[in-house]
């Protein structure tokens, strides 16, 4: 259990950034009407509001129209207040780029620019991204896609030689102290901006596999809403999975038409029987919509029942879903999260919390009753 001052302060926290995302959400809104849709009294309204007036992350509008008595203040969230620096590492086909580009906090990007290099290597990231901070004001998150595995910062298997074991993430936090730094992979990224685009009425699971071409295939797993990366960030590598053959002769077998639908199929397959999801997407520039027939025709040949297959779906480009996904995760690794904990004779994990949706009683899994979850509740930081 922490101590009472350390969860008062985490509860503020809490309802200051309750505060922001119900400002975030419906653009303009009044202190009153904000109290009313967090469940905070008015005077702690208040006090944040005034808090966030004078740190500049809100606008104060002026006075609303009078309906008889003192027009209340309108208030704004203030996009700009700080930005995100998101790049993408690519190697395709042998030629190198690093996209870039600048978000605020309504995740409206922009200044996009992809600059095509002889090689990428350490030296290069790190003088690219002193150059764009100098240039853009507030960057307050860097997050990184790479075609690879990173843990904790520090990058593992990769399709960029040079960057291979070279520990990126704490050299950048080094440098940048209070800037967060987050390095994730390409599939995972791009799984959470494809996901994000379906608009399930429900929290589904889903995935996206990719098969590049002269490149091993990878994939990106949605459990339940939440992205999939596993205990150190190798969630996804499906080159990995048992196919009866080396990794030279899956290389070979990926150049010829036949071999790579034996491949994609058996991949489907796998993650069909262990992730059961709604929906798959495959992309890579080896896929063509064509193949879909033929694809879902060799899962059911595989014995898959057809109730059990997901929709299937070919998007060849994904790079736009790429960026949307990374702009996203970069905000949200700018959020207060906590984990809550119930009681309950021993300790059960309800759900980690987020604070990037507006729709707060999905994302808590709790009422919005502050007083009482905290009583109920020990908080602790994630």
């Amino acid at each position: 259990m922490l101590p009472t001052s350390h969860n008062t302060q985490q509860v503020k926290r809490i309802n200051v950034e309750l505060v922001k995302n119900t400002l975030r959400s419906m653009e303009v809104d009044t202190k009153a009407s904000i109290a009313n849709l967090t469940k905070l009294s008015v005077a702690t309204c208040g006090t944040i509001l005034n808090e966030l007036l004078q740190t500049g992350e809100i606008i104060d509008l002026g006075p609303d129209e009078s309906s008889g008595g003192r027009p209340a203040s309108r208030y704004q969230f203030n996009a700009d207040y700080a930005s995100v620096l998101c790049l993408i590492i690519r190697t395709e086909g042998g030629v190198h780029s690093i996209t870039h580009t600048y978000a605020n906090l309504n995740e409206e990007m922009a200044d996009e620019q992809t600059l095509f290099l002889d090689e990428i290597n350490l030296t290069v990231v790190e003088d690219l991204i002193a150059n764009l901070i100098e240039q853009h004001h507030n960057v307050q998150a860097i997050d990184i896609g790479i075609p690879g595995v990173a843990h904790n910062g520090v990058i593992g298997i990769c399709d960029v030689p040079e960057l291979m074991y070279q520990p990126l993430g704490p050299r950048l936090k080094e440098q940048y102290e209070d800037v967060e730094v987050v390095i994730g992979n390409d599939m995972n990224l791009t799984v959470y901006g494809l996901y994000n685009q379906q608009q399930f009425e429900e929290e589904k699971n889903f995935a996206v596999v990719t098969f590049p071409e002269n490149h091993f295939p990878g994939a990106g797993f949605i459990i339940d809403g939440r992205p999939l990366t596993g205990n150190t960030q190798f969630g996804g590598e499906v080159a990995f999975l048992p196919f009866g053959v080396s990794r030279e002769e899956q290389l070979r077998m990926l150049k010829t038409a036949e071999g790579l639908q034996e491949l994609v199929i058996k991949t489907l397959i796998s993650i069909i029987a262990i992730i059961n999801p709604a929906a798959i997407v495959v992309t890579g520039d080896t896929m063509d919509p064509a193949m879909r027939d033929g694809l879902l025709q060799g899962c059911l040949d595989q014995l898959i029942p057809l109730e059990h297959m997901p929709e299937l779906i070919i998007q060849r480009d994904t790079r736009r879903e790429y960026v949307t996904g990374l702009v996203a995760v970069t905000l949200e690794s700018l959020t207060y999260r906590i984990q809550v904990v119930e009681k309950q004779g021993r300790e059960m994990k309800l759900k980690k919390l987020c604070w990037e949706s507006s729709d707060y009683s999905k994302c808590l899994g709790v009422e919005l009753l502050y007083p009482v979850c905290m009583m109920a509740l020990s908080v602790h930081m994630e």
